[in-house]
């Protein structure tokens, strides 16, 4: 799996519209990423800027819907950022092994 197509089989995402997804995440973290974090394999912590909450929770959101394998945690933080704890089963850590290289070249 590389990190230009993360998407493993069981996303339900229409193949023509991945590209677009990896593009939206590529952009939260160009616009508002402040720290990467991998607690073990299969969980990975983002700090982002507070003003990308809207945006992660609908991004989030949406991308549950088609990868239900994810489990998203957005938490407020006290200094005007905000935590996104991204975790996976263990058979789908290559998953987020890639979307970890995204945000780390991001």
């Amino acid at each position: 799996m590389s990190t230009t197509n993360w998407a493993p089989e069981a996303c339900i995402l229409p193949t023509v519209e991945q590209p677009l997804r990896v593009a939206e995440f590529d952009a939260l973290f160009a616009a508002h990423l402040k720290s990467v974090t991998r607690v073990d394999p299969t969980t990975l912590d983002l700090t982002l800027a507070a003003e990308a909450e809207a945006i992660t929770a609908d991004l989030t959101a949406r991308e549950t819907e088609c990868c239900s394998f994810f489990h998203f945690e957005l938490t407020p933080m006290d200094d005007d950022r905000v935590r996104l704890r991204i975790s996976v089963p263990p058979a789908h850590s290559a998953v987020l092994d890639a979307l970890s290289a995204r945000a780390d070249h991001g």
